[in-house]
């Protein structure tokens, strides 16, 4: 029912109410613009009680309206273009304290990703990773930061990582093709999703490799290629995505296999440690004496 939110509303129109079609109408023609609204905000706009709003959502079918909203987000969050990412910004943002909203809202993300993070299929993804002969790891567009970073860390702690770049399609296709049954792939993609990314984990899957997918929602189109499926909030505050609860899960994933690799990583560590002092990898701070 989610997924098809719109057709649901054109379907029920003819029978609603003059309040309730009020909503309907406004969501059909502002889709872009309501789905980052609360239930009080969109009843001013359309003019009806935030109580009438409540009752639209429960007349849809739904448990409430946060409900109703995260039907609306999902099936916004891969159509909105960049223009109409700088019209929410605006929307959203007008007459606020940017840095204060923003940062508040990076922190919400993480809450309810904290909240909504299945142990289970975490710790099974951990498994899964310390179990494959290679990892590969693809992200594209602004996920290609969150790909690197994991690349970086799994570069201590594996010795068979392999970074999947996207330049172009054959490129990527000739980068994975020899991914097997014993190996994994783990991919990073919000909101518009990479067709990239997609079509490289169906080829992994296809070929029996197994998949981590981190994304925002069971309806993203790397879930149905997932094997492991670790969702984080990315609901954006501006034009620019929100990857802060993200980076944090996928910490969280770095810190797990590193803990099932203490020794190994700790002996690469050591390793390092004398390489970097001597070639002078790190600057070196002025000795300071703090004592009383």
């Amino acid at each position: 029912m989610q997924n098809n939110l719109p057709a649901i509303l054109n379907e029920k129109l003819p029978d609603l109410s003059k309040g309730h079609k009020k909503i309907a109408e406004f969501i059909l023609a502002h889709y872009d613009k309501a789905a980052f609204m609360t239930a009080s905000r969109l009843g001013n706009i359309v003019g009806v009680s935030e109580s009438t709003v409540v009752r639209f959502a429960a007349e849809l079918g739904f448990e409430g309206y946060p409900e109703m909203q995260r039907a609306l987000k999902e099936f916004t969050s891969n159509k909105l273009t960049a223009v109409q990412r700088m019209g929410v910004m605006n929307e959203q943002l007008a007459g606020e304290d940017v840095l204060t909203r923003v940062l508040n809202f990076d922190i919400e993300q993480i809450r309810k990703t904290l909240e909504e993070t299945d142990r289970a299929e975490f710790y099974a993804a951990v498994d899964a990773l310390v179990n494959a002969d290679t990892i590969y790891v693809i992200g594209a567009r602004s996920a290609s930061v969150l790909a690197r970073f994991i690349v970086f860390y799994f570069n201590i702690m594996f010795d068979n990582v392999k970074i999947i770049h996207t330049t172009s399609t054959s490129e990527m296709f000739e980068q994975i093709l020899g991914i097997g049954e014993r190996d994994i792939m783990i991919g990073v993609s919000f909101p518009r999703y990479s067709k990239h990314t997609v079509k490289a984990f169906r080829f992994a899957h296809e070929n029996g490799a197994r998949v981590v997918a981190i994304t925002d929602s069971k309806a993203s189109p790397l879930a149905q290629y997932a094997d492991h499926l670790l969702l984080a909030h990315s609901d954006m505050a501006s034009f620019a995505d929100s990857l802060v609860a993200p980076m944090s899960l996928i910490n969280a994933l770095i810190s797990a296999v590193g803990m099932r690799k203490q020794e190994y990583v700790s002996k690469n560590f050591e390793r390092l440690e004398e390489i970097w002092e001597k070639y002078g990898v790190y600057e070196k701070t002025d000795d300071r004496d703090f004592s009383l």
